[in-house]
């Protein structure tokens, strides 16, 4: 299943309609809207410019080690707890702690020798609940941007969780419908391909979410004990994120080159 064309919340959604169909029903519960949503109404089709130069960008599977970690309810609930009274709000989530939480962790066990070099987060947002009117829950395609937050090693380590949790919430506020729409826009404009090359050194990115219906997915010989992604989904740096198996909790599948200092 390709990102050009669907997203994560598609792939769940076809499994969860897969699962329903083996287990003998005769109509699934959430049809998929395959009517395509589009930022514009005229130059369609898009002429992507091909050059030799977008198209010689090659992903080999690396070599990773992988660890996954998991979080009960009750760990998240305090990460969220401190978070906020840190930062004097309500309004940073359990994922928002989470992630931050994460991040502090991986800059820390990293050992930058340069309190000052740049660290990046990039985080995936979906656009389907922010654009205006929003779009069908059942929409099949693909609606993820990504919002790269930067700051240096001294700030995330130090700076506590409750302000790198906040710079994530600013970086989703901002993801509004004219915001998505003029990203769209100009990208019709002036379409690029993503490539492998984003993931540069000291990056971080999320993929996944813990919403997605993992374990309501029965083929007709119980329910998933477990949710992992496979060799494709992982380069250095990379997270996926899951819900745990039980209610609340969350797995994250975490690769990088070298797990020994983490």
């Amino acid at each position: 299943m390709n990102h050009a064309v669907v997203d994560g919340s598609c792939f769940w959604q076809f499994f969860n309609s897969w699962s329903e169909i083996s287990r003998g029903s005769d109509k699934i519960s959430r049809p998929p809207v395959l009517n395509r949503w589009f930022p514009i109404d005229d130059d369609c089709p898009i002429r992507i410019p091909f050059s030799s130069e977008q198209i010689s960008d090659t992903f080999v599977v690396p070599k990773v080690e992988e660890m996954v970690f998991h979080f009960t309810k009750e760990k998240i609930a305090k990460l969220k707890a401190k978070a906020n009274a840190e930062m004097d709000t309500t309004t940073i989530s359990s994922l928002q702690a989470l992630l931050a939480h994460l991040w502090q962790s991986v800059v820390r066990c990293q050992n930058i020798n340069d309190t000052n070099q740049e660290v990046k987060y990039v985080l995936l947002v979906s656009a389907r609940p922010r654009l205006r009117p929003p779009l069908p829950e059942g929409y099949f395609g693909n609606t993820i941007n990504a919002e790269t937050l930067r700051a240096t090693a001294e700030e995330v380590v130090g700076k506590g969780l409750g302000w790198v949790a906040w710079q994530m919430n600013k970086a989703i506020a901002l993801q509004t419908n004219d915001g998505i729409r003029k990203l769209y826009e100009d990208w019709v404009k002036n379409p690029k391909l993503l490539t492998m090359s984003v993931m540069t050194n000291n990056t971080l990115t999320t993929s996944s979410s813990p919403r997605f219906n993992v374990y309501g997915n029965d083929f007709g010989w119980g329910k998933p004990v477990a949710v992992r992604s496979g060799s494709a989904n992982k380069t250095d740096g990379k997270m996926t994120v899951f819900p745990g198996v039980e209610e609340g909790s969350i797995d994250i599948e975490v690769p990088f080159f070298d797990l020994r200092s983490l």
